[in-house]
């Protein structure tokens, strides 16, 4: 499963539910997109050992989120409809140092690799032709 990675300022945080006798979950929502237009409100959940992981946060501070996407099908008799639900499953909480640019590695990840083409010098290679054609 792929894992993503956000950064945003935390707007709020809820208390731990015991949604049954052996699952605990904790949601909390960061702020994106806060310069733009239309920032955006996302809301995140820990699950189990994890919900005490946001403990050490205060409203209105910066963090990277590192969460999986998580789907699921239920089949609802009551409406005999099939209804699709979609969760982010947060496993890893940082602080981010204020003025830093936390962001740009994320960038930097999708970023498709850059390498030099190879440079033909006579220099290095005497006697050797420089190829100046195309290979197609």
């Amino acid at each position: 499963m792929a894992s993503f990675e956000v950064v945003g300022t935390l707007k709020a945080k809820f208390e731990t539910q015991q949604v049954s006798e052996k699952y605990a979950k904790r949601e909390f929502v960061i702020m994106t997109d806060t310069t733009t237009q239309y920032p955006q409100a996302i809301n995140f959940q820990l699950s189990q050992d994890k919900c005490g992981l946001l403990d050490s946060y205060t409203i209105g501070e910066e963090m990277k989120v590192s969460f999986n996407l998580r789907g699921r099908e239920w089949f609802n008799p009551n409406k005999n409809i099939t209804q699709y639900f979609n969760s982010l499953e947060a496993w890893r909480l940082e602080k981010v140092a204020a003025g830093s640019q936390a962001a740009a590695p994320q960038q930097q990840a999708y970023a498709a690799p850059t390498q030099a083409a190879p440079v033909q010098n006579a220099s290095v290679m005497p006697g050797a032709e420089i190829a100046d054609d195309l290979p197609f």
